[in-house]
């Protein structure tokens, strides 16, 4: 099922639960798994990487990074997902200040490299990452939101019209998707990209979750591109260190694909986005070279898993494939959230704020309620308790 929306009703999810719980103090001891801020260790190299590279702070950092960041980049890309085609450093590789403002700024790249004469589309998830709409809304197309096919992470094409995909730009997909921590096939990512080339449009694949899975490392969008034997065109994913790494405060990711849309975006980046600092990006050289913290983080996250299915039972449904967060269906999340922090004092986001009405009045978050698995083992047992005893 696809709609449109109008911008104008966007409003930053944190800010209105922190307008709804105004006013009401915690029932305990406060536990906020509402931020997906991972709380996890800090990665022990971070510290003297960013000593060894500190006088880099006093000049400014190239918009393209350094060749040490992108070549490593790249040699990732090409283990992860088993790439024969090597991606190309100089052309397929650039640094994010963090993949929000990639994602945001994509949507403008792909408004500059569209021949659409008519309205530009942008299609979106629903529920989204914020950062999509902000990005869509920056780049005046029409917002159309979809519901990705059999649970997964990409959109059922054949639910939108053609004169919608004739002006379509952009499609966002998240994969393992957000917050329902679907996971998209290699076959789904092959239809989404044959789509993408024969009506000319960019798939921008959110993948920053990609290494956060209970079993089963998520395909990637490069892995199907190649699997097409027709190279990386139209097709542009991102990563950051945020998640994988444990490292929000450090603001470094990347996308990669696409050589022509890179080389348009980047001389759109070097007017208008932020540079990622030298010593930052020597971090994140380190961070993808070293695969040790990133299996501990995982982990973790998968014992927490495990003990929310032990303690919420049916209430927790199917463990999702990928990504950290729970998506409870509790009838009105609005609702269950204010009870939550009311009587139990954790801080939880209902699946509402996170979604918008589609094209029949319809929220599919408004039944649901989004909780980030962010803190520490014993924090998170303490909050599990008190939603199975407050959730029913």
């Amino acid at each position: 099922m696809a709609g449109t929306t109008s911008a104008t009703r966007l409003v930053s999810p944190f800010a209105r639960l922190n307008e709804r719980l105004a006013g009401i103090p915690p029932g305990r001891a406060p536990i906020n798994l509402g931020l997906g801020e991972p709380q996890h260790p800090i990665p022990p190299f971070v510290g003297p990487t960013i000593a060894a590279h500190i006088d880099a702070f006093g000049r400014y950092p190239l918009i393209r990074g350094t060749d040490d960041f992108r070549t490593t980049i790249a040699e990732w890309l090409g283990r992860r997902y088993a790439l024969v085609h090597a991606i190309d450093p100089e052309r397929m590789v650039l640094p994010l200040n963090g993949s929000r403002e990639g994602l945001f700024f994509a949507a403008l790249g792909a408004r500059e490299r569209s021949r659409a004469t008519a309205r530009p589309a942008v299609l979106l998830p629903n529920p989204f990452y914020q950062a999509y709409a902000a990005g869509a809304e920056a780049a005046g197309a029409e917002i159309v939101l979809y519901e990705p096919e059999d649970g997964g992470a990409v959109p059922d094409l054949s639910a939108i019209p053609e004169e919608m995909l004739a002006r379509t730009i952009a499609v966002y997909a998240a994969s393992p998707s957000i917050p329902q921590g679907g996971v998209a096939t290699l076959g789904a990512w092959k239809r989404l990209i044959e789509a993408a080339r024969a009506h000319d449009f960019m798939i921008l694949a959110d993948e920053c979750y990609s290494e956060i899975y209970r079993a089963t490392p998520p395909p990637g969008v490069l892995e199907a591109a190649e699997a097409m034997g027709e190279g990386y065109g139209n097709v542009l994913t991102f990563h950051s260190l945020s998640k994988r790494s444990n490292l929000p405060g450090l603001r470094c990711g990347f996308a990669a694909g696409d050589p022509g849309f890179i080389a348009g975006w980047t001389r759109l980046r070097n007017m208008a986005a932020p540079q990622v600092p030298t010593p930052i990006q020597a971090v994140a050289v380190e961070a993808y070279r070293d695969e040790t913290h990133v299996e501990a983080n995982r982990a973790l996250y998968n014992e927490k898993f495990a003990m929310a299915e032990a303690m919420l039972g049916e209430r927790l449904g199917k463990v999702p494939a990928g990504g950290f967060f729970l998506w409870l269906q509790v009838g009105d999340g609005e609702a269950a959230a204010v009870r939550l922090w009311e009587r139990g004092g954790v801080r939880t986001i209902p699946g509402g704020y996170l979604a918008l009405p589609d094209a029949q009045g319809r929220n599919p978050g408004d039944a649901y309620l989004r909780v980030a698995m962010v803190q520490d083992v014993d924090v998170t047992r303490e909050a599990l308790s008190r939603m199975a005893e407050l959730l029913g």
